[in-house]
């Protein structure tokens, strides 16, 4: 296995443990045990140092793996999406891939789809159906 699928599998697994309710409670009691040490330590600056570093390291550390899972996660679902536009009869297969575009382009493909929709207000209003299929020019 490649050091880049074992990340995935490593950054996968810490990002479901820490998203179980039973992290939350651990993380919840390690706080309340650090207060409950503050007058013994006559809440020094050392002590809270400790609670401080401890939660920047993680923090810190977190921000990776949970950026990883949902870069990997945005991925798979883009490929999902691009699979049903592809499989849907009448789908325009220009549409897959869109986030591959600049902004300039999804803005001028996000200007043409607000115009169908604003259209098909607008046939709801006059008590038609907003149900067919209006062509879209392809990009």
């Amino acid at each position: 296995m490649s050091r880049s699928g074992k990340f995935s599998r490593f950054a996968t697994t810490v990002a479901d443990a820490t998203g179980h309710p039973l992290a939350f409670a651990v993380a919840f009691f390690v706080v309340v045990g650090w207060a409950a040490t503050g007058p013994i330590f006559h809440f020094s600056d050392t002590w809270q140092l400790v609670i401080n570093t401890s939660t920047t390291i993680i923090t810190f550390l977190m921000v990776f793996l949970i950026q990883h899972t949902q870069n990997r996660d945005t991925r798979a679902m883009q490929i999902k999406l691009d699979e049903m536009i592809r499989c849907t009869e009448g789908a325009h297969v220009s549409l897959l891939d869109l986030e591959e575009l600049s902004d300039r382009e999804l803005r001028a493909i996000r200007d043409q789809y607000e115009r169908l929709a604003e259209e098909a207000r607008e046939r709801l209003r006059a008590g038609g159906s907003d149900t067919d299929n209006p062509e879209v020019e392809a990009r």
